[in-house]
């Protein structure tokens, strides 16, 4: 049962992630565009979903968030059920 750090944005349709990828791609901030675009409640706080059972998470999203190592953010949209997320593990 690992426990990690996470922020996503999460958008409806792939194309608002990938122009979401490319401000990132730019150097935009990953809070500021959570903020901004961003369709879950975490926006407020960035994005940050905080400290989190990962076997609690959408395994697709589980997946893609434990491949990551802190600091990297995924390079491209991963697919679930509730949309399109870009995920930043924090931890």
């Amino acid at each position: 049962m690992a426990k990690i750090q996470v922020s996503h944005i999460l958008v409806d349709k792939e194309y608002e992630a990938q122009d979401i990828l490319r401000a990132l791609n730019e150097g935009k901030s990953f809070e500021d565009l959570a903020r901004k675009y961003s369709k879950c409640p975490s926006a407020q706080q960035g994005g940050d979903l905080g400290l989190i059972d990962s076997q609690r998470l959408d395994e697709t999203f589980e997946d893609a968030a434990l491949a990551l190592k802190a600091g990297e953010t995924t390079k491209k949209p991963v697919r679930t059920r509730f949309g399109y997320h870009l995920i930043k593990r924090v931890k």
